[in-house]
C-alpha cells in the first residue's frame, strides 16, 4: 500500500481553500476511473462527496458545461485521482474477531490497510464483540462491523472452550423450544445475524430459523451434521466454507446420512470438536469420491437463494499455500510478534507436509465454483481470518484471486465482496456500490481490478464514511 492519508477537519488537503465554502459539498475525486459490479467501468468520472455519502457521481464537465444546471456540486478539497480506479470498500464475510486473543485489538487496522471497510463477524461472545463496536465506532478509522454472536449449536458444542487452542465460541441449543428466547436475546445484545453450527438437531434448527425470521435476522450457517444441503440451506440466507456439500452431492447420500445420523445418535459423552472431526474424517472423502452430477445438480438448485461463503483460501490451504507468495512475509510482519512465530511455525509444518498431503478437498471446493455458477447459486467472499493462518485483510486478496481462478470473472469477484454481503443484509441501497445517496467507503487503486484481480491488492488511498484514513 504506497499511502494512505487522512483527511482532519480544517486540514488544507488536496487543494482546499482557506476558508472553505460552508454551501460546497466536502470533497471531490475528479479525473478517476469509476468500477463497481453494477455500473460497470466509467472513465474521467467527478465523484462528490459530503458527510460520509457520495453526492454526486457525474462526468467531468467539459469547461463550457461548468456553470449549467446540470455541473456536478461544487467541493471544498479537490483530489486529482488521475490514472487511479475508485471501486467500493471491500467486505469480508467470515471473519472472527475473538479467535486469537493476541490478533483481536489488531484486526480493524489490518482490515483498513488491505481496503476492507466491512465485516461479517460469524462467531464469538457477544457481551464483547458488542464491546468492541462500540469502542471501534469512536474511531473515525474502523470498518462497520456487523455480528452474529455464539455459534447456535446442539447439545455438544464443537467450540465449547475446551481446548485452549479453540476459544469459546459456541453455545448449545439443546431443544427447539429453547430457540425463540435465545435468539431475541441475542437481538437485543446488537445481533445482525445468527450463526448456527453442526450439531445442531433438524427440529431446533428449523425452530432457530423460523424464529429469526420472525424478528428480521438473517441467518448464516453450517450444513448441520443430521441434515443434507438441500434441506437446511433453503432455511437460510448463508452457507460456509462449502462443508457437508459434499455429502449431499454424493450418489449414496442417503447411506452416509443414515450413518451420519446414526453415529451422532449415539455419542453421549465427549467434546463436540471430537464428533465432527471424526465424521468429516470417515465421510468427505467418500463422498467425494461418490460425487453425482445430476443429483449435485438438484441440490445446487435448491440454494439459489442461499449465499455460498467458499472461504476457498482455508479450505485450500496447504494446497494454494499463502506462504509461498512473495508478499506473505512482510504482511505476517504486521502481526504480533508472538503470532509471526506460531505462524511461522504452522506454515513450515505445511511445507514439509505438502508431499504427502490429500488436498481433495481443497480441489473439490475449486470444482464445485464451477457448479455453483452453473446453477444460479450466489457467491460471497470471506476467508475466517485469522483460523488456519489467515492474516486479517490480507487474506481476502487472496480469496479473490482463487475464486477467479475457480471460475468467476474479477467483475464476478468484485461483486461478491461488495454488492452481494450487502444483499445478505438487505443494505445494498446503502452501500457496496458507487452511486448517489450510497455510503462514501471507498478504495483508489494504482491498477484496474477488472483486468487482474490481484489489483485490488494495489490500493493507494482508503476511505471510510467520507474521511480518507491513515494506517500504519
Amino acid at each position: 500500500m504506497t499511502r494512505l492519508l487522512l483527511l482532519a477537519a480544517g486540514f488544507l488537503f488536496f487543494g482546499c481553500s482557506d476558508n472553505g465554502n460552508p454551501t460546497a459539498a466536502d470533497l471531490a475525486i475528479e479525473n478517476v476511473t469509476v468500477i463497481d459490479a453494477l455500473g460497470g467501468t466509467r472513465a474521467n468520472m467527478r465523484v462528490v462527496i459530503d458527510d460520509g455519502l457520495i453526492l454526486a457521481v457525474a462526468p467531468m464537465a467539459e469547461p463550457s458545461a461548468a456553470s449549467s444546471a446540470d455541473a456536478a456540486p461544487e467541493a471544498n478539497v479537490i483530489r486529482d485521482a488521475s490514472g487511479l480506479f475508485l471501486i467500493p470498500g471491500l467486505w469480508d464475510m467470515h471473519v472472527h474477531f475473538l479467535y486469537d486473543e493476541e490478533l483481536t485489538d489488531i484486526m480493524a487496522r489490518e482490515f483498513l490497510h488491505y481496503g476492507i471497510t466491512s465485516v461479517r463477524d460469524t462467531g464469538g461472545d457477544i457481551a464483547r464483540l458488542a464491546a468492541l463496536r462500540a469502542q471501534l465506532q469512536e474511531s473515525d478509522a474502523a470498518p462497520s462491523v456487523y455480528y452474529a454472536g455464539p455459534l447456535l449449536d446442539g447439545r455438544f458444542v464443537v467450540y465449547d472452550g475446551g481446548d485452549p487452542g479453540r476459544p469459546k465460541l459456541g453455545t448449545s441449543v439443546a431443544q427447539p423450544a429453547m430457540a425463540r428466547q435465545q435468539v431475541q436475546a441475542l437481538k437485543d445484545q446488537g445481533a445482525d445475524l445468527i450463526k448456527i453450527y453442526e450439531l445442531v438437531a433438524p427440529d431446533t434448527y428449523q425452530a432457530l430459523a423460523d424464529a429469526a425470521r420472525e424478528i428480521d435476522l438473517p441467518i448464516a450457517s453450517h450444513v448441520p451434521l443430521m441434515m443434507t444441503a438441500d434441506q437446511a440451506g433453503p432455511l437460510a440466507d448463508s452457507m460456509e466454507h462449502l462443508r457437508n456439500i459434499e455429502l449431499a452431492c454424493a450418489a449414496n447420500w442417503q447411506e452416509l446420512l443414515q450413518t451420519r445420523q446414526h453415529l451422532i445418535a449415539g455419542f453421549v459423552e465427549g467434546r463436540g470438536f471430537d464428533l465432527r472431526r471424526e465424521l468429516h474424517s470417515l465421510q468427505r472423502l467418500p463422498a467425494i469420491a461418490a460425487y453425482d452430477e445430476t443429483r449435485c445438480d438438484e441440490v445446487l438448485q435448491s440454494l439459489q437463494q442461499t449465499i455460498q461463503v467458499p472461504t476457498l483460501r482455508l479450505n485450500a490451504v496447504g494446497y494454494v499455500a499463502p506462504y509461498e507468495r512473495e508478499d506473505w512475509s512482510a504482511a505476517l510482519a504486521r502481526l504480533p510478534e508472538a503470532v509471526q512465530k506460531r505462524w511461522q511455525a504452522s506454515a513450515d509444518a505445511m511445507r514439509d507436509a505438502a508431499a504427502t498431503a490429500d488436498f481433495t478437498f481443497a480441489e473439490w471446493s475449486l470444482f464445485l465454483i464451477s457448479r455453483l455458477q452453473a446453477n444460479g447459486v450466489p457467491i460471497g467472499a470471506g476467508t475466517d481470518t485469522p483460523i488456519g493462518i489467515g492474516i486479517p485483510g490480507y487474506s481476502l486478496h487472496t480469496e479473490l484471486e482463487l475464486l477467479v481462478k475457480a471460475g468467476l470473472t474479477p467483475a464476478q469477484a468484485l461483486y461478491s465482496e461488495t454488492v452481494t454481503p450487502a444483499a445478505f443484509f438487505h443494505i445494498e441501497d446503502q452501500v457496496g456500490t458507487i452511486a448517489p445517496g450510497m455510503r462514501a467507503d471507498l478504495l483508489l487503486l494504482e491498477a484496474d481490478p477488472l483486468q487482474d484481480i490481484a489489483n485490488t491488492r494495489q490500493i493507494s488511498d482508503v476511505m471510510i464514511r467520507g474521511r480518507w484514513v491513515q494506517i500504519p
